[in-house]
């Protein structure tokens, strides 16, 4: 189980909060246009942070970042549809798989499988709300169906993939950092 002061639990929240608002899709403050760390900082979000009232900040963090990005960054609003509303159960089901995996965390080497598979799901999941939610319900496609949805799965969840695969991969690093330097050095193999 993992277990964090409330401060550490602060500190990760807002560099969670500057993650989002530095990567948030290519908006005006991408460095150098980083893969968006949305997913991974809802899983990561589930997993460090525990007052529940973390997730909806969050959420009102993303949407205000949209809204801004819209009315006053020039951007599209193209994937702004009656759809939208399916990321709350998009990014819920990352931040439900972050608080079931730090159930099971420990620092040793077996936490890596239900690690991965708990984003492999969750993802995969994720990935259903948001594309299924703007594909069938978005209304920007006249005709669906759910071989045209496969194929744009297909095409598009990689990406996602690779961009959530980046951000865990740092996340990793950085908590094994920050764990073998406060003392969790008997790290056991699996």
């Amino acid at each position: 189980m993992l277990t964090l002061s409330k401060t550490q639990q602060v500190l990760i929240g807002v560099a969670l909060a500057a993650l989002v608002i530095v990567t948030r899709g290519h908006h005006f403050a991408s460095i150098n246009h980083l893969p968006s760390a949305s997913l991974a900082v809802f899983f990561l979000a589930g997993v460090y942070l525990r007052p529940v009232w973390a997730f909806p900040a969050l959420l009102a963090l993303c949407a205000g970042l949209d809204y801004a990005a819209i009315t006053v960054g020039g951007v599209s609003s193209f994937c702004v549809t009656p759809a939208y509303g399916f990321l709350l159960p998009a990014y819920g089901t990352l931040w439900l798989a972050g608080r079931w995996f730090a159930k099971r965390y420990s620092f040793n080497w077996k936490t890596l499988l239900p690690l991965t598979g708990s984003v492999a799901v969750a993802a995969s999941i994720s990935e259903l709300f948001s594309s299924g939610g703007f594909y069938f319900f978005g209304g920007r496609y006249m005709e669906t169906s759910l071989t045209e949805f496969g194929a744009r799965l297909v095409k598009y969840f990689p990406h996602q993939l690779q961009g959530l695969a980046f951000w865990m991969g740092v996340a990793i690093a950085v908590h094994v950092v920050f764990a073998l330097a406060n003392g969790q050095h008997n790290v056991r193999k699996a």
